[in-house]
């Protein structure tokens, strides 16, 4: 009996742990081409395949097209955030190739806690 209590103990422990990764907060900081980060900052092309590890990030292939819209700075500025079709999130700069820069000058603002959850079929998703 002790033994399944165990178990049930490592499963919520694992679960609990995999959940809070997922809503980790990446950088507190990341440039953007305008205030609201609305402003797509470059177009760029994929140089290899990229899976990422969970819901947040952008899965793509070599050779297809992202828009960047934002940049992570400082703690973390491996990773940029952008879209592919319907797609959004967040991948390391060095899977891409800059094709084309559409901003003149970027802006360093605050992340948001909100700029770190999945969203999955038009649906935040807290966990």
């Amino acid at each position: 009996m002790s033994r399944i209590l165990d178990q049930r103990i490592l499963l919520l422990v694992i679960s609990f742990s995999a959940s809070v990764q997922s809503t980790k907060v990446l950088s507190k900081w990341k440039k953007c081409g305008d205030p609201e980060c609305e402003k797509a900052m470059s177009r760029v092309q994929a140089t290899t395949d990229y899976l990422g590890p969970d819901c947040r990030y952008l899965n793509f292939k070599t050779g297809e097209e992202i828009i960047v819209y934002s940049k992570l700075s400082r703690e973390n500025e491996n990773l940029w955030t952008g879209s592919k079709g319907k797609d959004f999130g967040y991948f390391p700069r060095d899977a891409v190739e800059v094709e084309e820069v559409l901003i003149g000058e970027e802006v360093e603002v605050l992340t948001k806690e909100t700029d770190f959850l999945c969203l999955n079929e038009d649906k935040y998703n807290f966990e």
